[in-house]
């Protein structure tokens, strides 16, 4: 017999098990998809630039149009994830990047292509709350860091598939009207894929008993899922918490705040990667900017996902984002201070590489892990979906305005600017965030401690 808390104890200590690696999978595709999508905008606008003439207001728009709905996108599934549950809400986010994608290889014009875009953000964003929250709440206590950070790591492989998908269009000998067209609606495939895992996902036991107060289905899911048959006792209804909170809020701005830093920081650095490899490499073709764009991605952008991973539930996540964050903001300024260095593309490349893995070993992870565990279950969803919210506002800054200031300002100003950026998420790491590492999930509740339950009965961190 189990208590609402023994059951969750039993999913907390259940260890890593097959439901884990296909959730992983289910979950990870999804952020593949997201990652090559959102990357390859890049090669195809520096296609579509002369076949349609784009003025440079809007190469931008069309650079960010997901980037911004993507904050939507996070918003209305976060919250809606919360109120009707996340089974009901899974697959939805994917059926939209999916239509998204295929629309958008088959626009007629640059009105409509920017409309299809605005679809792929929506699916893209409500991807980030949805993903995580269930990743997390599926997770164990001991590996909910190595397991949720898996999943994010798919995008270092959608970071290294676009770039290459892009490159072996454009030597291929197609032409080119056809070959943007084919970048994007490739990216529906991985998509869809996971359509039917999604929707077949059973409901989190978490959200069962703190949301929905049902302790008899989650002790059947844990028990499916865990191979540990449990019934149930009659326990006390679950209270629910509020959002607005001195607590919340000031965990919501370190959440929503590192989020929007790292991400003006990546995504403008990112979209803008064929612009800063053209400006270093002058005369090579579009072809060996992109190989030298999968380059980097592949020697350091993909190793820093998985390092964070392995990495993640024994050096905690505020010291994986502080060191992230602290590496960036030196080798911006670097860059900064001495400006000879972008007119020696060797070294150049070789900062821009350490950035990038550190990037990956760093914000990139942890600001996507974090919101899906500092908050209580009933507002789980919501907050992440404002933290990956305020991530996307900076991406759509950092896409719309770095383009525009690199080109106004040059590369070494630039940086600068980003040393700054990658500066002030540390204050914000430290001033702001609690530490989750091998942490139940249920500290964040306080609804046991209101039914009397003692710190002692709850899952301790251990090493």
């Amino acid at each position: 017999m189990a208590s609402k808390l023994g059951i969750l104890q039993t999913f907390d200590e259940s260890g890593l098990q097959k439901f884990h690696w296909r959730t992983v999978f289910t979950t990870g595709m999804g952020f593949f998809t997201d990652a090559y999508d959102l990357f390859i905008i890049g090669t195809v606008t520096a296609i579509l630039t002369p076949l349609w003439h784009l003025n440079t207001g809007q190469l931008a728009l069309l650079n960010s149009t997901s980037l911004a709905s993507a904050a939507l996108g996070a918003l209305f599934f976060g919250k809606m994830m919360d109120v009707l549950g996340r089974k009901a809400m899974y697959g939805i986010e994917v059926i939209l990047l999916t239509l998204g994608a295929v629309l958008s290889a088959f626009a007629p014009s640059f009105g409509w292509l920017i409309f299809f875009r605005f679809l792929v953000g929506l699916g893209v964003g409500g991807d980030y709350p949805t993903s995580s929250v269930i990743m997390s709440e599926y997770s164990n206590r001991k590996n909910r860091g190595f397991l949720v950070t898996m999943v994010f790591a798919m995008q270092g492989l959608g970071l290294l598939v676009g770039p290459l998908v892009a490159a072996l269009l454009l030597s291929s000998g197609l032409p080119h009207p056809l070959v943007w067209r084919l970048m994007l609606g490739l990216g529906a495939i991985p998509a869809a894929s996971v359509i039917y895992l999604r929707r077949k996902i059973s409901e989190t036991p978490r959200y069962l008993i703190a949301v929905k107060d049902d302790a008899q289905q989650a002790a059947e899911v844990v028990s499916h899922l865990t191979g540990n048959l449990l019934t149930t006792v009659p326990d006390e209804s679950v209270a629910t918490q509020k959002l607005w909170t001195r607590r919340n809020m000031i965990r919501l701005l370190g959440t929503a705040g590192s989020w929007f830093l790292i991400d003006v920081a990546f995504y403008g650095n990112g979209v803008s990667s064929q612009l800063i490899l053209k400006a270093l490499l002058p005369r090579a073709t579009l072809v060996t900017t992109t190989l030298v764009a999968a380059g980097i991605f592949l020697v350091a952008a993909v190793p820093g996902y998985y390092i964070a991973a392995a990495f993640m539930d024994r050096m905690g996540r505020k010291v994986i984002q502080s060191v992230g964050f602290g590496v960036m903001a030196l080798a911006y300024v670097s860059i900064f201070l001495v400006p000879e260095i972008v007119r020696l593309p060797i070294l150049f490349l070789l900062i821009y590489a350490v950035s990038y893995f550190f990037i990956e070993f760093g914000p990139n992870t942890t600001t996507f892990l974090v919101p899906s565990e500092v908050f209580p279950t009933n507002l789980r969803g919501t907050a992440h979906g404002i933290s990956a919210a305020g991530g996307k506002m900076g991406a759509f800054l950092g896409a719309f305005v770095l383009p525009g200031i690199l080109k106004s300002l040059g590369l070494s100003h630039t940086m600068g600017l980003l040393a700054a950026v990658s500066a002030l998420g540390i204050l914000l790491t430290l001033l702001t965030l609690p530490e989750m590492k091998r942490h139940s999930l249920e500290d964040n509740e306080e609804i046991w401690r209101a039914q009397g339950v003692s710190d002692s009965r709850l899952p301790q961190p251990t090493e």
